[in-house]
Parts: structure tokens; C-alpha cells; sequence
């Protein structure tokens, strides 16, 4: 009578606790090392701040507030516009819905997310309380941001987004 071998045969990949370790290892490392390219690349292109010296940013918040509290005793409202392509107005009107004149009127278009293709605009008077500008090559998201002076040189801010085709 012939003998039957019962022990199977080991051919082939056998996958041991050591293998699991290594590929767990191995991921986690990948992971940490895309993480920490992503960072230093993030941080080369752009540092976070916003303020040329935020020190002294941080300094002047109070004039801030209380350039605030100036504007909040005004009353004014103002309400910016898109007239036609790439020309914005301003209208501002008192508390009592009166158009307020002889406004020095200024305005910056900047870009949310970077600082690239800052564009200042001066604001002209078309009407009582009514000041319009023009602005050149805007496609996509702008912030504008509008700063009134009036002839007492009291500050009132304003600041909307802008969506251009």
C-alpha cells in the first residue's frame, strides 16, 4: 500500500505579522512625507501675512475701532455697484436717506485669496451722493473695499464682493 503525505505543500507569498507592520509603517511614512512637502511649499509661496508690519497693524486696531465708532454715529449707508463692465458705483445716503456730497471717495480692488493684482481706484462724482470709477482686466472674485472722507475728514468704510464673468 502506498503512503499519502497529509502536510500541504508551502509554495508561494505568505503574509506574516511582519509584512502588516511594514505596510503600516511604510503608509504612515508616505503620509508624513507628502505632509511635510505640502507645508514647506505652502509656506514658501506665501508666509500668511496680510500687513506689511503687523505689529504696527496690531498697534493702530484702536484708531480702528474708533474710526468704527465715528462711522457708526454718521449713520450713513452706502451701497456699491457694478454698472457696467468692470465700472462700479458707490451711492451713499445719510440717515435720513439724503444723498451725502463732496465726499473724497477712494476704493482698493484686491483679490480674496492672494496679494497679486492690487488696484487702486479714485471714485469721481456722476450725482448727488452718487461717485463712480473704473476698473480694467477683472474676471473672477474681487474684493472692493471703499473708504468715504468727508470735508470734517471723518472715515466712513465700506467693503463688498465682486463676481466678474
Amino acid at each position: 500500500m502506498a503512503q499519502v503525505d497529509l502536510a500541504p505543500e508551502a509554495k508561494g507569498f505568505r503574509l506574516t505579522g511582519w509584512h502588516v507592520l511594514a505596510m503600516v509603517v511604510g503608509f504612515f511614512a508616505i503620509v508624513m512625507t507628502v505632509d511635510i512637502c505640502m507645508a514647506t511649499m505652502a509656506v514658501r509661496t506665501f508666509s500668511g501675512e496680510v500687513a506689511d508690519d503687523p505689529y504696527e497693524a496690531g498697534r493702530l486696531y484702536n484708531r480702528t475701532l474708533a474710526e468704527r465708532r465715528v462711522q457708526a454715529a454718521l449713520g450713513w449707508t452706502a451701497a456699491i455697484a457694478m454698472i457696467n463692465d468692470g465700472d462700479l458705483r458707490v451711492t451713499v445716503k445719510d440717515r435720513q436717506g439724503a444723498p451725502v456730497d463732496g465726499l473724497t471717495v477712494a476704493a482698493l480692488l484686491e483679490r480674496p485669496a492672494t496679494e497679486a493684482g492690487k488696484q487702486p481706484l479714485a471714485f469721481k462724482r456722476s450725482g448727488p451722493g452718487v461717485y463712480d470709477a473704473h476698473a480694467s482686466d477683472l474676471t473672477g472674485a474681487w474684493d472692493v473695499r471703499v473708504r468715504a472722507t468727508d470735508a470734517q475728514g471723518r472715515p466712513f468704510e465700506v467693503q463688498k464682493r465682486f463676481l466678474w464673468p
